[in-house]
Protein backbone atom coordinates (compact mmCIF):
# COMPACT_ATOMS: atom_id res chain seq x y z
CA UNK A 1 0.00 0.00 0.00
CA UNK A 2 3.17 2.58 0.93
CA UNK A 3 4.36 2.33 -3.02
CA UNK A 4 0.11 3.38 -3.82
CA UNK A 5 0.49 6.20 -1.45
CA UNK A 6 3.23 7.16 -2.55
CA UNK A 7 2.25 7.67 -5.90
CA UNK A 8 -0.94 9.09 -5.53
CA UNK A 9 1.03 11.45 -3.66
CA UNK A 10 3.61 12.31 -5.86
CA UNK A 11 1.09 12.44 -8.93
CA UNK A 12 -1.79 14.84 -7.38
CA UNK A 13 1.13 16.50 -4.98
CA UNK A 14 -0.89 16.22 -1.85
CA UNK A 15 1.94 17.02 0.81
CA UNK A 16 2.95 20.25 -1.14
CA UNK A 17 -0.27 21.27 -1.03
CA UNK A 18 -0.88 20.22 2.74
CA UNK A 19 -2.92 17.72 2.23
CA UNK A 20 -3.64 13.99 2.39
CA UNK A 21 -5.56 11.28 1.06
CA UNK A 22 -8.23 10.62 3.71
CA UNK A 23 -9.11 14.65 3.31
CA UNK A 24 -9.07 14.27 -0.20
CA UNK A 25 -11.88 11.39 -0.25
CA UNK A 26 -13.89 13.90 2.71
CA UNK A 27 -13.33 16.82 0.62
CA UNK A 28 -14.90 15.02 -2.94
CA UNK A 29 -17.70 13.11 -1.15
CA UNK A 30 -18.93 16.78 0.81
CA UNK A 31 -18.36 18.44 -2.93
CA UNK A 32 -20.75 15.74 -4.42
CA UNK A 33 -23.81 15.84 -1.72
CA UNK A 34 -23.67 19.18 -1.91
CA UNK A 35 -23.63 19.01 -6.17
CA UNK A 36 -25.77 16.10 -5.92
CA UNK A 37 -29.17 18.17 -6.87
CA UNK A 38 -28.54 18.49 -10.19
CA UNK A 39 -28.89 14.47 -10.76
CA UNK A 40 -32.50 15.08 -10.44
CA UNK A 41 -32.80 18.49 -11.01
CA UNK A 42 -31.28 18.46 -14.49
CA UNK A 43 -33.24 15.72 -16.09
CA UNK A 44 -36.46 17.47 -14.29
CA UNK A 45 -35.62 21.20 -15.91
CA UNK A 46 -34.81 19.60 -19.81
CA UNK A 47 -37.94 16.83 -19.53
CA UNK A 48 -40.03 20.05 -20.16
CA UNK A 49 -38.42 20.09 -23.42
CA UNK A 50 -39.70 16.53 -24.58
CA UNK A 51 -36.39 15.03 -23.59
CA UNK A 52 -36.40 11.69 -21.83
CA UNK A 53 -35.94 12.18 -18.27
CA UNK A 54 -33.86 9.12 -17.50
CA UNK A 55 -31.57 9.50 -20.43
CA UNK A 56 -30.81 13.19 -19.30
CA UNK A 57 -29.82 11.81 -16.06
CA UNK A 58 -27.48 9.42 -16.81
CA UNK A 59 -25.68 11.85 -19.29
CA UNK A 60 -25.80 14.49 -16.48
CA UNK A 61 -24.11 11.66 -14.48
CA UNK A 62 -21.51 10.82 -17.12
CA UNK A 63 -20.56 14.28 -18.44
CA UNK A 64 -19.64 15.47 -14.99
CA UNK A 65 -17.83 11.94 -14.43
CA UNK A 66 -15.69 12.90 -17.65
CA UNK A 67 -15.40 17.04 -16.43
CA UNK A 68 -14.35 16.17 -12.92
CA UNK A 69 -11.81 13.37 -14.27
CA UNK A 70 -10.12 15.75 -16.84
CA UNK A 71 -10.25 18.53 -14.27
CA UNK A 72 -8.33 15.91 -11.61
CA UNK A 73 -6.24 14.08 -13.30
CA UNK A 74 -5.15 16.83 -16.37
CA UNK A 75 -5.47 20.10 -14.28
CA UNK A 76 -5.17 19.29 -10.70
CA UNK A 77 -7.87 21.13 -9.34
CA UNK A 78 -10.13 20.81 -6.17
CA UNK A 79 -12.94 22.02 -8.67
CA UNK A 80 -16.45 19.68 -9.86
CA UNK A 81 -17.98 20.09 -12.87
CA UNK A 82 -21.50 19.48 -13.94
CA UNK A 83 -24.16 20.41 -15.71
CA UNK A 84 -25.16 24.35 -15.25
CA UNK A 85 -27.88 25.82 -12.81
CA UNK A 86 -29.57 28.77 -15.40
CA UNK A 87 -27.92 28.03 -18.62
CA UNK A 88 -30.15 25.20 -18.74
CA UNK A 89 -33.15 27.45 -17.93
CA UNK A 90 -32.19 28.84 -20.99
CA UNK A 91 -31.82 25.91 -22.66
CA UNK A 92 -35.23 24.56 -21.93
CA UNK A 93 -37.24 28.03 -21.21
CA UNK A 94 -35.90 30.10 -23.98
CA UNK A 95 -34.27 28.55 -26.47
CA UNK A 96 -36.21 25.49 -26.83
CA UNK A 97 -40.07 26.62 -25.35
CA UNK A 98 -39.50 29.81 -25.77
CA UNK A 99 -38.46 30.13 -29.45
CA UNK A 100 -40.10 26.99 -30.78
CA UNK A 101 -36.43 25.91 -31.57
CA UNK A 102 -36.46 21.21 -31.54
CA UNK A 103 -34.36 19.97 -28.47
CA UNK A 104 -32.01 18.53 -30.42
CA UNK A 105 -30.73 21.44 -32.53
CA UNK A 106 -30.48 23.14 -29.26
CA UNK A 107 -28.18 20.39 -28.43
CA UNK A 108 -26.18 20.83 -31.73
CA UNK A 109 -26.30 24.44 -30.24
CA UNK A 110 -24.28 23.40 -27.19
CA UNK A 111 -22.15 21.14 -29.38
CA UNK A 112 -20.76 24.23 -30.80
CA UNK A 113 -20.37 26.23 -28.16
CA UNK A 114 -18.24 23.47 -26.23
CA UNK A 115 -16.37 22.99 -29.86
CA UNK A 116 -15.46 26.88 -29.89
CA UNK A 117 -14.75 26.97 -26.29
CA UNK A 118 -12.26 24.10 -27.01
CA UNK A 119 -10.32 26.67 -29.55
CA UNK A 120 -10.41 29.31 -27.13
CA UNK A 121 -8.81 27.27 -25.00
CA UNK A 122 -6.11 25.65 -26.87
CA UNK A 123 -5.23 28.90 -28.35
CA UNK A 124 -4.69 30.33 -24.78
CA UNK A 125 -7.62 33.26 -25.29
CA UNK A 126 -9.56 32.19 -21.66
CA UNK A 127 -6.39 31.96 -19.87
CA UNK A 128 -5.20 35.25 -21.27
CA UNK A 129 -8.37 36.80 -20.20
CA UNK A 130 -8.28 35.40 -16.70
CA UNK A 131 -4.63 36.93 -16.26
CA UNK A 132 -6.45 40.75 -17.46
CA UNK A 133 -9.14 40.46 -14.53
CA UNK A 134 -7.19 42.95 -11.36
CA UNK A 135 -6.53 41.71 -7.74
CA UNK A 136 -9.41 43.74 -6.87
CA UNK A 137 -11.72 42.51 -9.12
CA UNK A 138 -10.91 38.88 -8.51
CA UNK A 139 -11.66 39.44 -4.56
CA UNK A 140 -14.75 41.24 -5.73
CA UNK A 141 -15.82 37.79 -7.88
CA UNK A 142 -14.62 35.32 -4.74
CA UNK A 143 -16.83 37.52 -2.33
CA UNK A 144 -19.82 37.68 -4.48
CA UNK A 145 -19.96 34.07 -5.12
CA UNK A 146 -19.61 33.37 -1.59
CA UNK A 147 -22.70 35.91 -1.03
CA UNK A 148 -24.64 33.81 -3.63
CA UNK A 149 -24.03 30.29 -2.13
CA UNK A 150 -25.00 31.99 1.29
CA UNK A 151 -28.13 32.72 -0.56
CA UNK A 152 -28.95 29.83 -2.22
CA UNK A 153 -28.77 28.18 1.42
CA UNK A 154 -30.91 30.42 2.71
CA UNK A 155 -33.53 30.09 0.19
CA UNK A 156 -33.11 26.02 0.08
CA UNK A 157 -33.25 26.12 3.83
CA UNK A 158 -36.39 28.32 3.66
CA UNK A 159 -34.87 31.09 6.14
CA UNK A 160 -35.75 33.09 3.10
CA UNK A 161 -38.67 32.96 1.21
CA UNK A 162 -40.61 35.23 -2.06
CA UNK A 163 -42.95 38.15 -0.96
CA UNK A 164 -44.83 39.62 -2.97
CA UNK A 165 -44.44 43.33 -1.66
CA UNK A 166 -40.60 43.13 -1.12
CA UNK A 167 -39.27 40.14 -3.15
CA UNK A 168 -38.03 38.20 -0.05
CA UNK A 169 -38.51 38.29 3.46
CA UNK A 170 -37.66 35.69 6.47
CA UNK A 171 -39.15 32.38 6.53
CA UNK A 172 -41.45 31.09 9.35
CA UNK A 173 -38.56 29.91 12.20
CA UNK A 174 -41.57 27.59 13.35
CA UNK A 175 -40.95 25.41 9.90
CA UNK A 176 -39.10 22.07 10.82
CA UNK A 177 -36.53 22.92 7.92
CA UNK A 178 -35.80 26.01 8.64
CA UNK A 179 -35.03 24.50 12.40
CA UNK A 180 -33.04 21.73 10.86
CA UNK A 181 -30.92 24.34 8.70
CA UNK A 182 -30.35 26.86 11.80
CA UNK A 183 -29.31 23.61 13.79
CA UNK A 184 -27.09 22.30 11.03
CA UNK A 185 -25.55 26.27 11.02
CA UNK A 186 -24.59 25.93 14.65
CA UNK A 187 -23.51 22.25 14.38
CA UNK A 188 -21.17 22.92 11.77
CA UNK A 189 -19.86 26.13 13.06
CA UNK A 190 -19.01 24.69 16.52
CA UNK A 191 -17.57 21.26 14.74
CA UNK A 192 -15.09 23.31 12.41
CA UNK A 193 -14.72 26.02 15.48
CA UNK A 194 -12.75 22.77 17.64
CA UNK A 195 -10.90 22.26 14.45
CA UNK A 196 -12.85 18.58 14.06
CA UNK A 197 -11.37 16.45 10.75
CA UNK A 198 -14.53 15.99 8.58
CA UNK A 199 -16.96 19.04 10.08
CA UNK A 200 -19.16 19.44 6.56
CA UNK A 201 -19.54 16.17 6.13
CA UNK A 202 -20.41 15.35 9.83
CA UNK A 203 -22.81 17.62 9.45
CA UNK A 204 -24.70 16.76 6.86
CA UNK A 205 -24.58 13.03 7.94
CA UNK A 206 -26.06 13.71 11.23
CA UNK A 207 -29.10 16.16 9.67
CA UNK A 208 -29.55 13.03 7.10
CA UNK A 209 -30.26 10.92 9.97
CA UNK A 210 -32.25 13.45 12.27
CA UNK A 211 -34.34 14.34 8.70
CA UNK A 212 -35.28 10.66 8.43
CA UNK A 213 -37.63 10.12 11.09
CA UNK A 214 -39.52 13.76 10.43
CA UNK A 215 -39.98 12.98 6.69
CA UNK A 216 -37.32 15.53 5.87
CA UNK A 217 -35.02 12.82 4.13
CA UNK A 218 -36.77 9.95 2.81
CA UNK A 219 -35.95 6.65 2.07
CA UNK A 220 -36.02 5.51 -1.44
CA UNK A 221 -33.92 1.94 -1.33
CA UNK A 222 -29.99 2.18 -2.11
CA UNK A 223 -29.29 0.27 -5.32
CA UNK A 224 -30.87 0.83 -8.69
CA UNK A 225 -29.47 0.43 -12.53
CA UNK A 226 -28.98 3.28 -14.54
CA UNK A 227 -31.86 4.78 -17.04
CA UNK A 228 -30.98 4.07 -20.72
CA UNK A 229 -29.36 7.13 -22.55
CA UNK A 230 -30.66 6.09 -25.79
CA UNK A 231 -33.55 8.41 -25.83
CA UNK A 232 -30.75 11.48 -26.05
CA UNK A 233 -27.58 10.06 -27.33
CA UNK A 234 -25.86 11.36 -30.57
CA UNK A 235 -29.44 12.93 -31.12
CA UNK A 236 -28.15 16.83 -31.85
CA UNK A 237 -28.61 18.23 -34.81
CA UNK A 238 -25.79 20.14 -35.54
CA UNK A 239 -26.37 20.82 -39.43
CA UNK A 240 -29.90 22.14 -37.99
CA UNK A 241 -28.66 24.72 -35.53
CA UNK A 242 -26.40 26.56 -38.04
CA UNK A 243 -29.22 26.54 -40.51
CA UNK A 244 -31.30 28.01 -38.39
CA UNK A 245 -28.93 30.90 -38.07
CA UNK A 246 -28.67 30.08 -34.03
CA UNK A 247 -25.66 32.51 -33.83
CA UNK A 248 -26.88 34.61 -31.19
CA UNK A 249 -28.07 30.92 -28.93
CA UNK A 250 -24.23 29.49 -29.51
CA UNK A 251 -22.97 32.82 -28.73
CA UNK A 252 -25.20 33.23 -25.35
CA UNK A 253 -23.90 29.57 -24.45
CA UNK A 254 -20.06 30.34 -25.16
CA UNK A 255 -20.15 33.35 -22.92
CA UNK A 256 -21.90 32.42 -19.93
CA UNK A 257 -19.85 29.35 -19.86
CA UNK A 258 -16.46 31.82 -20.21
CA UNK A 259 -17.58 34.20 -17.72
CA UNK A 260 -19.18 31.48 -15.04
CA UNK A 261 -16.32 28.93 -15.13
CA UNK A 262 -13.57 31.84 -15.11
CA UNK A 263 -15.69 33.43 -11.94
CA UNK A 264 -15.66 29.94 -10.19
CA UNK A 265 -12.01 29.24 -10.69
CA UNK A 266 -11.02 32.69 -9.60
CA UNK A 267 -13.13 32.43 -6.48
CA UNK A 268 -12.38 28.51 -5.78
CA UNK A 269 -8.85 29.11 -6.41
CA UNK A 270 -8.56 32.16 -4.14
CA UNK A 271 -10.33 30.57 -1.23
CA UNK A 272 -8.44 27.44 -1.02
CA UNK A 273 -4.90 29.70 -1.26
CA UNK A 274 -3.95 27.94 -4.97
CA UNK A 275 -3.43 31.93 -6.92
CA UNK A 276 0.20 32.64 -7.41
CA UNK A 277 0.76 36.41 -7.61
CA UNK A 278 -3.13 37.02 -8.20
CA UNK A 279 -2.67 34.37 -10.91
CA UNK A 280 -4.31 30.45 -11.80
CA UNK A 281 -1.11 28.21 -12.35
CA UNK A 282 -2.06 25.55 -15.17
CA UNK A 283 -4.77 28.20 -16.16
CA UNK A 284 -4.81 26.49 -19.66
CA UNK A 285 -5.50 22.87 -18.29
CA UNK A 286 -8.26 24.21 -15.78
CA UNK A 287 -9.73 26.17 -18.52
CA UNK A 288 -10.21 22.54 -20.76
CA UNK A 289 -12.51 20.17 -18.68
CA UNK A 290 -15.72 22.25 -18.92
CA UNK A 291 -14.87 22.61 -22.81
CA UNK A 292 -14.49 18.84 -23.82
CA UNK A 293 -17.02 18.09 -21.31
CA UNK A 294 -19.65 20.21 -22.51
CA UNK A 295 -18.93 18.94 -26.26
CA UNK A 296 -19.06 15.35 -24.77
CA UNK A 297 -22.28 16.05 -22.81
CA UNK A 298 -24.03 17.26 -26.20
CA UNK A 299 -23.51 14.00 -27.52
CA UNK A 300 -25.43 12.41 -24.80
CA UNK A 301 -28.42 14.64 -24.04
CA UNK A 302 -27.39 17.06 -21.54
CA UNK A 303 -26.59 21.04 -22.15
CA UNK A 304 -23.47 23.16 -20.78
CA UNK A 305 -21.05 22.34 -18.51
CA UNK A 306 -19.95 24.36 -16.12
CA UNK A 307 -17.33 24.54 -12.99
CA UNK A 308 -19.01 24.33 -9.88
CA UNK A 309 -19.46 27.10 -6.89
CA UNK A 310 -20.26 24.18 -5.29
CA UNK A 311 -16.65 23.45 -4.94
CA UNK A 312 -15.92 25.67 -2.46
CA UNK A 313 -17.29 23.26 0.04
CA UNK A 314 -14.85 20.20 -0.39
CA UNK A 315 -12.33 23.08 -0.41
CA UNK A 316 -13.75 23.99 2.62
CA UNK A 317 -13.32 20.09 4.21
CA UNK A 318 -9.93 20.87 3.12
CA UNK A 319 -9.27 19.88 -0.48
CA UNK A 320 -6.63 21.01 -2.46
CA UNK A 321 -5.66 19.05 -5.36
CA UNK A 322 -7.43 17.20 -8.18
CA UNK A 323 -7.35 13.87 -6.25
CA UNK A 324 -10.93 16.06 -4.68
CA UNK A 325 -12.72 16.09 -8.22
CA UNK A 326 -11.54 12.55 -9.04
CA UNK A 327 -13.61 11.21 -5.96
CA UNK A 328 -16.51 13.36 -6.88
CA UNK A 329 -16.30 12.10 -10.55
CA UNK A 330 -16.31 8.63 -8.73
CA UNK A 331 -19.59 9.29 -7.07
CA UNK A 332 -21.75 10.49 -9.94
CA UNK A 333 -20.85 7.20 -11.65
CA UNK A 334 -21.75 5.63 -8.54
CA UNK A 335 -24.44 7.48 -8.04
CA UNK A 336 -26.04 5.49 -11.45
CA UNK A 337 -26.19 2.58 -9.52
CA UNK A 338 -27.11 4.41 -5.88
CA UNK A 339 -28.86 7.17 -7.40
CA UNK A 340 -31.91 6.05 -3.89
CA UNK A 341 -28.86 7.09 -1.62
CA UNK A 342 -27.78 10.21 -3.83
CA UNK A 343 -31.10 11.34 -3.66
CA UNK A 344 -31.90 10.66 -0.13
CA UNK A 345 -28.65 12.71 1.07
CA UNK A 346 -29.12 15.57 -1.72
CA UNK A 347 -32.54 15.27 -2.79
CA UNK A 348 -35.30 17.92 -1.64
CA UNK A 349 -38.04 18.03 0.76
CA UNK A 350 -41.87 19.72 -0.48
CA UNK A 351 -43.76 21.23 2.20
CA UNK A 352 -46.74 22.18 1.76
CA UNK A 353 -46.09 25.87 0.41
CA UNK A 354 -45.30 23.74 -2.62
CA UNK A 355 -41.48 24.76 -2.33
CA UNK A 356 -38.69 22.23 -2.45
CA UNK A 357 -36.75 22.55 0.50
CA UNK A 358 -33.14 21.11 1.24
CA UNK A 359 -32.31 21.40 4.82
CA UNK A 360 -29.46 18.28 4.82
CA UNK A 361 -26.92 20.59 2.36
CA UNK A 362 -28.72 24.39 3.17
CA UNK A 363 -26.20 24.86 5.99
CA UNK A 364 -23.41 24.05 4.28
CA UNK A 365 -23.64 26.52 1.19
CA UNK A 366 -24.14 29.25 4.19
CA UNK A 367 -21.18 27.84 5.89
CA UNK A 368 -19.17 28.10 2.69
CA UNK A 369 -20.54 31.53 1.61
CA UNK A 370 -19.24 32.50 5.46
CA UNK A 371 -16.22 31.55 4.42
CA UNK A 372 -15.44 32.90 1.08
CA UNK A 373 -17.00 35.86 1.80
CA UNK A 374 -13.59 37.39 3.97
CA UNK A 375 -12.17 37.83 0.50
CA UNK A 376 -13.82 41.75 0.87
CA UNK A 377 -10.68 42.29 3.51
CA UNK A 378 -8.52 42.25 0.06
CA UNK A 379 -10.10 44.72 -1.21
CA UNK A 380 -8.86 49.03 -0.69
CA UNK A 381 -12.42 50.77 -0.11
CA UNK A 382 -10.83 53.92 -0.33
CA UNK A 383 -10.32 53.64 -3.85
CA UNK A 384 -13.09 54.17 -5.76
CA UNK A 385 -12.16 53.55 -8.63
CA UNK A 386 -11.30 50.07 -7.45
CA UNK A 387 -14.16 49.47 -4.60
CA UNK A 388 -17.47 50.11 -6.75
CA UNK A 389 -16.43 47.74 -9.51
CA UNK A 390 -15.76 45.21 -6.73
CA UNK A 391 -18.65 46.12 -5.11
CA UNK A 392 -21.03 46.02 -7.89
CA UNK A 393 -19.57 42.24 -8.95
CA UNK A 394 -20.00 40.39 -5.35
CA UNK A 395 -23.47 42.38 -4.61
CA UNK A 396 -24.95 41.47 -8.55
CA UNK A 397 -24.30 37.93 -8.35
CA UNK A 398 -27.00 37.16 -5.33
CA UNK A 399 -28.88 40.06 -6.58
CA UNK A 400 -28.92 38.77 -10.05
CA UNK A 401 -28.55 35.38 -9.34
CA UNK A 402 -25.93 34.92 -11.71
CA UNK A 403 -22.39 34.82 -11.72
CA UNK A 404 -21.64 36.25 -14.86
CA UNK A 405 -24.35 39.11 -14.63
CA UNK A 406 -22.39 39.76 -11.38
CA UNK A 407 -19.47 39.83 -13.40
CA UNK A 408 -20.86 41.87 -16.32
CA UNK A 409 -21.83 44.50 -13.66
CA UNK A 410 -17.84 45.00 -12.34
CA UNK A 411 -16.49 44.29 -15.47
CA UNK A 412 -18.58 47.48 -17.35
CA UNK A 413 -18.09 49.78 -14.79
CA UNK A 414 -14.23 49.10 -14.25
CA UNK A 415 -13.08 50.75 -17.45
CA UNK A 416 -15.68 53.08 -17.27
CA UNK A 417 -14.69 54.37 -13.41
CA UNK A 418 -10.96 54.07 -14.42
CA UNK A 419 -11.40 56.18 -17.29
CA UNK A 420 -13.44 59.16 -15.93
CA UNK A 421 -10.90 59.14 -13.29
CA UNK A 422 -8.10 60.00 -15.36
CA UNK A 423 -6.45 56.41 -14.90
CA UNK A 424 -7.04 55.14 -18.73
CA UNK A 425 -3.64 53.65 -18.55
CA UNK A 426 -4.61 51.21 -15.81
CA UNK A 427 -7.10 49.68 -18.38
CA UNK A 428 -5.97 46.98 -20.63
CA UNK A 429 -7.68 47.11 -23.84
CA UNK A 430 -9.02 44.02 -24.08
CA UNK A 431 -10.84 44.83 -20.65
CA UNK A 432 -12.37 47.31 -22.09
CA UNK A 433 -13.15 45.50 -25.32
CA UNK A 434 -14.91 42.96 -22.66
CA UNK A 435 -17.11 45.27 -21.00
CA UNK A 436 -18.23 46.35 -25.08
CA UNK A 437 -19.41 42.57 -25.46
CA UNK A 438 -21.24 43.07 -22.04
CA UNK A 439 -22.99 46.20 -22.81
CA UNK A 440 -23.81 44.31 -26.47
CA UNK A 441 -24.86 41.22 -25.36
CA UNK A 442 -27.33 42.82 -22.96
CA UNK A 443 -28.82 45.26 -25.68
CA UNK A 444 -29.27 42.31 -27.51
CA UNK A 445 -30.95 40.38 -25.49
CA UNK A 446 -34.74 40.70 -25.62
CA UNK A 447 -37.13 42.43 -23.71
Amino acid sequence: MKPFKHRIDQFFLLTQNGTDIPTEIRAGLATFLTASYIIFVQPAVLSETGMDFGAVMTATCISAALGCMIMGLWANYPIALAPGMGINFYFTYTVVIGQGIPWEQALGAVFCSGLILIVLTVLRVREFILNLIPDFLKSGIAAGIGLFIAFIGFVQGGLVVEDPATLVTLGSLKSLPVLVTLLGLVLISVLLYRKVKGAILIGMLVLTLLGLPFGLVSYHGLVSLPPDMGPTLMKMDVVGALELGLITVIFVFVFVDLFDTAGTLVGVSQQAGLLENGKLPRATRAFLPDAIATTAGATMGTSTVVCYIESSTGVAEGGRTGLTAVVVAIFFLLALFFSPVAEMIGGGYTPEIGRTLYPVTAPVLIIVGCLMVSNLTRIDWSKWDEALPAFLTFAGMPLTYSIADGMALGFITYPLTKIFSGKTSEVHPVMAMIAVLFLVRYIMLPG
